[in-house]
C-alpha cells in the first residue's frame, strides 16, 4: 500500500518540476528574444517545407488515383497481331464470357473512325460500337439504350462542335444517323475516350468483328482470376490474344508517386535538420552566456536534473512554436490548392493523410529540437559549480 502514496508523489515532483522548467525556459528564451525567433523561424521553413511537400506529393497521388478511377478491375483483350491475328470473333467473346463467369462483365468492342457531318460543319471523330453502353457510359441528355440497335450516341465533344442535340441527324459516310443521347463529358482517364466519339450500331461497320474486350471485375482480384482463365482458354495453343491487366498499371503508377511523395518528404526534412542545427548553435551560446547563473543554481542545491530539464524544455519550445506555426501556413497552402486548382478536389486535400503529414511535421521539428538542445543540457547539467562561478 505504501508503494501507491510514493509512485503520486513522484509524479507530482515531476509535474512541479516541469511546471518550473517550462516557466525559466520561457523567461530565458524570452531575454534573447530575436535569436529564439531566428530559430524559430528556422523550424518554421522546415515544418513548412516537409509538410508542404508531403502534402504536394499525397495531392499528386490521389488526384492521380482519381483520374485512373476503378480501372484496377478491368481488363483489355486484344487480337495478337504478331501471331497473324487482328480481329475476335463472337467465339471469342462467348469463351471468354463463359470463362469469367458471373462474376464479371464482358463488353465487346468495334472500333473505327470516320467523318462526321451536319451541314456543313464537320468533324473527325472516332467510331465506336458497344452492345450495351450503359456499362460504360453516361448520358448527359437522353436516354442510353439498353441494347444499341439503332441511331448514334455522340460525345459531348463532338456535340460541341457541330452542334447538335438529341432528336437532331448526324451523318457519318453518307448514311444519316438521329441522335439519341449526348455523352456526359469524361473526367477521368477511360479506356474509350467519348468525348471525340460517336457510337453507332455494330451492323453499321464494314467488318463487325470485335477489336477489342473489355473485361471489368469486381475487384482487382477477381480480375487478376479472369485474365488468367482468358489465357489459358484462349491461348492453350498459341497465342491469339494479349491480355491486360490495368490493375498491374495502376500499382506501378501507384508504387512511383509513392516513392516521389518520399523523395519529396527527404528534401524538407534536410532542411529541418538545418534548422536544427541552428537551434544547437542558439543554444550552445545560451548555455555559455548563462555559465556563472547555473552555477550559482547548482550551488544552492539546484540538481543536475533541474537543469538538463530546463535546457532541454528551452529546445523542445522552440521546436512546438515552430512546428505548429509551420504546420499551420502548410494547411493553408493545401486549401489554396484546393481553391487555386479546380482539378483538385476537397477530399483529395482534406483527410488523414493530410493530417498525418502535418502530425508528422511537427513531431518531427520538436524531435530535432530536442536532439539539437541535448547536448547543451548535458554540457549545463554536468557544469561545475566552482568552474561556472569562476565565470560569473
Amino acid at each position: 500500500m505504501t508503494s501507491l502514496p510514493r509512485s503520486l508523489g513522484r509524479i507530482a515532483a515531476f509535474t512541479d518540476g516541469l511546471t518550473a522548467a517550462t516557466y525559466l525556459a520561457r523567461r530565458n528564451l524570452a531575454r534573447n528574444g530575436l535569436r529564439s525567433t531566428l530559430a524559430i523561424l528556422g523550424i518554421i521553413i522546415g515544418v513548412f517545407a516537409i509538410a508542404t511537400l508531403g502534402i504536394l506529393g499525397s495531392v499528386i497521388q490521389l488526384t492521380a488515383a482519381d483520374a485512373l478511377g476503378g480501372l484496377g478491375d478491368q481488363i483489355i483483350v486484344s487480337p495478337n497481331a504478331d501471331a497473324g491475328v487482328d480481329r475476335l470473333t463472337d467465339r471469342d467473346v462467348t469463351t471468354i464470357t463463359r470463362v469469367v463467369g458471373d462474376d464479371a462483365s464482358v463488353i465487346p468492342v468495334v472500333t473505327g473512325g470516320a467523318l462526321v457531318e451536319r451541314g456543313d460543319a464537320r468533324t473527325f471523330a472516332a467510331l465506336y460500337a458497344v452492345e450495351r453502353p450503359r456499362e460504360l457510359f453516361t448520358a448527359e441528355t437522353g436516354e442510353l439504350p439498353e441494347r444499341h440497335r439503332r441511331g448514334a450516341i455522340v460525345g459531348s465533344g463532338v456535340a460541341a462542335e457541330l452542334g447538335v442535340e438529341v432528336g437532331r441527324t448526324i451523318s457519318i459516310e453518307g448514311r444519316e444517323y438521329r441522335v439519341v443521347a449526348v455523352l456526359a463529358e469524361s473526367d477521368g482517364f477511360n479506356l474509350l475516350q467519348p468525348d471525340g466519339a460517336v457510337l453507332i450500331p455494330r451492323s453499321a461497320f464494314a467488318d463487325e468483328s470485335y477489336t477489342q474486350v473489355i473485361v471489368r471485375a469486381e475487384s482487382g482480384s477477381g480480375a487478376a482470376a479472369a485474365a488468367d482463365a482468358i489465357r489459358a482458354s484462349l491461348n492453350a495453343r498459341e497465342e491469339r490474344v494479349s491480355v491486360l491487366e490495368l490493375s498491374r498499371i495502376v500499382e506501378r503508377i501507384d508504387q512511383f508517386f509513392g516513392l516521389l511523395n518520399a523523395f519529396l518528404i527527404a528534401i524538407g526534412a534536410v532542411s529541418l535538420i538545418v534548422a536544427g542545427v541552428s537551434i544547437l548553435n542558439v543554444m550552445l551560446m545560451s548555455v555559455s552566456e548563462r555559465r556563472g547563473e547555473i552555477g550559482v543554481l547548482r550551488a544552492v542545491g539546484i540538481q543536475r536534473e533541474d537543469i538538463l530539464r530546463t535546457v532541454l524544455v528551452e529546445a523542445g519550445l522552440l521546436g512546438f512554436v515552430g512546428g505548429v506555426v509551420g504546420a499551420t501556413i502548410s494547411g493553408l497552402v493545401a486549401l489554396g490548392i484546393f481553391l487555386a486548382v479546380p482539378e483538385v478536389t476537397l477530399p483529395v486535400v482534406v483527410n488523414l493523410r493530410t493530417a498525418g503529414y502535418l502530425v508528422f511535421a511537427v513531431v518531427f521539428g520538436v524531435v530535432i529540437s530536442l536532439a539539437s538542445g541535448l547536448y547543451p543540457a548535458w554540457q549545463a547539467a554536468n557544469e561545475r559549480p566552482v568552474q561556472a562561478l569562476r565565470v560569473k
